[in-house]
């Protein structure tokens, strides 16, 4: 184990007062980092944010000692205002401002470059324009022009016209380069906004990218008429992290986001909403196909074992709730919302693991798109 690894677990164990195996967190096994970060965080009161488990992996890991150091300076409850100044700091280029700013910057200087060798192209095209014109009035004047004088029109037009070529040449391979190096920072671009709209610790969409994609659900007259909102939520949570503790909390939402994730359509959208809650917004159904889904992944995960495969111990049954409102129920995305949430509720309190449709007697709107954006 490399003294700098083994330095950072110690620094875990010692510093924020945790008992940690460090026989069995090693750099090969990425996964228990991350356990012992999601673990570190709960402790300390740290929030959940991706910015935070930057900080603290690399902390934990050992390979900054610098953070590391920095980071157990502000106790055992810092602040989130001074998190993010070692966020700042440490990974300016990964924080969403510093991305963006950073991007505008290169795409700004990309395309100045990308200017300036436009600029000099045309000034050489009009240079050798120049030189044509005048080689014309020359040939075309009534003076006698011997052979002399057309070896050196010759000479100056071979050098010119080689010139202009190579310089075109490499006009281009400029115009490539930039274009790659352009493409390259919409790549990074695209990669902040994958990891903006990411849970991580699932790796499935977010809050942030759900609120989003419910709300265009209102956006066309079809997709409210075959749409509909799943509410999921982990039954008994609670009690499952009070006997046997946050880590394995979090390894069963992992699981379960898996199972959620791998039994639905392509054209599905599977969001952790927040804490033990997932949405899984359904287009192209009906009630009937709807609720049959909603099922099928509750019974699926019913049937998971939730077992430690080292320890053999058990952590199961777990099982979940779920609610299911159609988008043509609802008059918007909130709406849609809350009345999914209460059909969620009905479920728990109905006795868990089970289906609950939202149904309504109120008449429904003939003309969906009134709720269309502008």
């Amino acid at each position: 184990m490399p003294w700098v690894w083994s330095l950072g677990v110690r620094r875990a164990q010692g510093w924020f007062g945790m008992n940690l195996p460090a026989a069995d967190v090693t750099p090969e096994r990425p996964a228990d980092i991350m356990m012992t970060v999601a673990l570190t965080m709960r402790q300390m009161g740290v929030l959940g944010l991706p910015r935070n488990y930057e900080i603290f992996y690399e902390a934990l890991s050992g390979s900054n000692s610098e953070l590391s150091v920095e980071l157990v300076s502000l106790g055992m409850r810092p602040r989130q205002a001074d998190l993010d100044r070692i966020g700042r700091k440490y990974f300016a280029q990964n924080h969403g401002h510093g991305i963006v700013e950073s991007a505008r910057a290169a795409i700004a200087k990309e395309l100045e470059e990308i200017t300036r060798i436009l600029l000099a192209e045309r000034n050489y095209l009009e240079r050798y324009g120049r030189i044509l014109d005048e080689t014309a009035d020359g040939l075309n004047s009534r003076h006698l022009v011997t052979k002399d004088i057309l070896q050196k029109i010759v000479s100056v037009m071979v050098t010119a016209t080689s010139s202009i070529i190579d310089h075109g040449r490499q006009a281009v391979t400029s115009l490539d380069d930039k274009s790659v190096e352009l493409e390259n920072v919409k790549s990074k671009l695209e990669e902040y906004k994958r990891l903006a709209d990411t849970d991580p610790l699932t790796h499935i969409w977010n809050r942030r990218a759900f609120d989003r994609c419910i709300a265009s659900i209102y956006d066309s007259r079809e997709r409210v008429m075959y749409g509909a909102l799943i509410l999921a939520d982990i039954d008994r949570f609670k009690d499952i992290n009070d006997r046997h503790g946050h880590p394995v909390g979090d390894k069963i939402i992992q699981i379960i986001a898996g199972v959620l994730q791998s039994n639905s359509r392509r054209d599905m959208f599977v969001a952790r909403t927040g804490g033990e809650e997932f949405a899984l917004i359904v287009e192209n159904g009906n009630v009937e196909s709807t609720v049959a889904f909603a099922d099928h992944l509750r019974a699926v995960i019913a049937e998971v074992p939730f077992t430690n495969t080292q320890t053999r111990q058990a952590y199961g049954p777990i099982t979940i709730s779920l609610g299911v409102c159609m988008a043509n129920d609802a008059d918007g995305p909130e709406d849609l919302y809350a009345k999914t949430d209460r059909a969620l509720y009905r479920s728990k309190v109905s006795g868990r693991n089970r289906v609950t449709l939202h149904t309504t007697t109120a008449p429904r709107r003939k003309d969906w798109m009134l709720y269309k954006r502008d």
